[in-house]
Formats: structure tokens, sequence, C-alpha cells
């Protein structure tokens, strides 16, 4: 008998396509109700109902109560990681839908990933703050430097405060529209936070898609070293 993790039980919760659909309108990091759901994956309301119950009893989605209504999450960043991973596999491997809609290219260049920012602009943020000596990698390990301490600190991030919290401070996350690592964890998370409150950028109602400003992505690139889109918002 084989011992260690089972990963064809995760590849099974997974691998149907409506309880895939949940997952992945999940990755926005919005708690959505059984309904909602329902509609993301286009089956019943009962058949929902037996997909999440899977899905809870898997470990991958979590569950809150408030009022009348049940709202599901994904339990943890590390579920968004193997998503967004599998993602750009499918991506790769040529396993990819037909339609793509008008927004693909949007998303590709900036969306989140459960809470932090993902696409092009977060890829090539992470590779200046490794150039710059703020951000160091080790195979899969990122570590912020005294210097990216003195960075992040001027940009307004209480680093203090994020490392107290539970989840690691710096990790990488496999992008699947660019394939290569962004920044999550809890600096990850704070970032978006912070160019959201900065006004650089919001988030698309009901997408994942972040949309900069033309403000914001000029300050972004002259802080991360980043071109500017030319189809900015006003």
């Amino acid at each position: 008998m084989k011992v260690g993790p089972d990963i064809a039980m995760i590849g099974a919760l997974v691998g149907d396509p409506a309880r895939a659909n949940m997952l992945t309108a999940l990755l926005a990091g919005k708690a959505l109700t059984a309904g909602e759901l329902a509609r993301e994956a286009g089956v019943t309301a009962q058949t929902a109902s037996s997909h999440l119950s899977r899905l809870e009893a898997g470990g991958l989605l979590s569950q809150r109560k408030q009022g009348r209504h049940r709202y599901y999450a994904l339990s943890g960043e590390d579920v968004a990681g193997v998503l967004e991973a599998m993602m750009g596999l499918a991506a790769r491997t040529g396993h990819t839908r037909v339609r793509t809609g008008p927004k693909e290219p949007a998303l590709r260049r900036a969306r989140v990933c459960y809470d932090h920012l993902a696409g092009e602009l977060a890829v090539s943020m992470l590779e200046h703050l490794v150039a710059r000596g703020f951000v160091t990698e080790d195979g899969d390990k990122l570590s912020l430097t005294p210097t990216g301490e003195t960075f992040m600190a001027a940009l307004g991030l209480d680093l203090p405060a994020l490392s107290r919290t539970r989840r690691p401070l710096c990790k990488g996350c496999l992008d699947w529209s660019v394939r290569r690592t962004h920044l999550a964890g809890a600096l990850g998370a704070a970032l978006l936070d912070r160019f959201y409150g900065l006004g650089w950028a919001a988030r698309e109602p009901g997408t994942r898609l972040v949309s900069f400003t033309a403000r914001g992505l000029e300050a972004f690139r002259e802080i991360f070293g980043v071109a500017a889109e030319p189809e900015a918002a006003a």
C-alpha cells in the first residue's frame, strides 16, 4: 500500500467540470452562496449542493453561515495556488476553452488570484523586486530582504503586523497566463490592498479583473519598472 498525500483524491475533486467551475469562480477571493455557485457551474441547486458537500469534505472549501445564507470560499491560499498552477498546465498543454471572451487580454494583464495580484503586471513586479534585491529567490522560496523591508515600509505597508499573521510573508504562486511566478502570501495581499487604497486600481464587479487607472499605471511603472498600459482607465 502506498503512503503519503493522495493527489488522486484532489484530482478527482477538481476534475469534475461543474466543481472546477465552482472552484475557479472562488479564485476571486469572494465568498459565494450555493445559488451563485450553481449558476457558475450551470447545474441545479440540488446538484450544486452535492458538489459543495464533496468539496467541503475534501478540504478544498470552507463554509460560514450568515443569516439565512451559507457562503462558500476556498479553504486557503494553497488551494488557490494549486488551481492557478493547474490552469497554467492546462494552457501549456492545449486544454483551453474555445470561447475566451473580450476581457481575456485584460485578465492576462492584471487580475486577482485569491487575494493578491496576478497576471503580467504581477509577474513583472516580482521580477523587478528580485532584480533590485528587495526579494530573494531560493528555488520556490521567496524572502524579503532588509532593503526590501525599507522599500515596503516606504510604500506604507505595516510589516510588523504582516509578520504576525499565520500565513507566510512572501510566497511564490505560478501564474497561469504568464507561466512565471508572481508574489503571493501576506505581502502580496497587502500590496494589492495598498494599490486599491491609493486609488491606483479597482476590481471590476463580478469578475477577477483588476483595472488600473492611468495614474496608477504610471506610478506602477515608476516604482516597479513596469511599462504602462496604453488602454488604461481614466
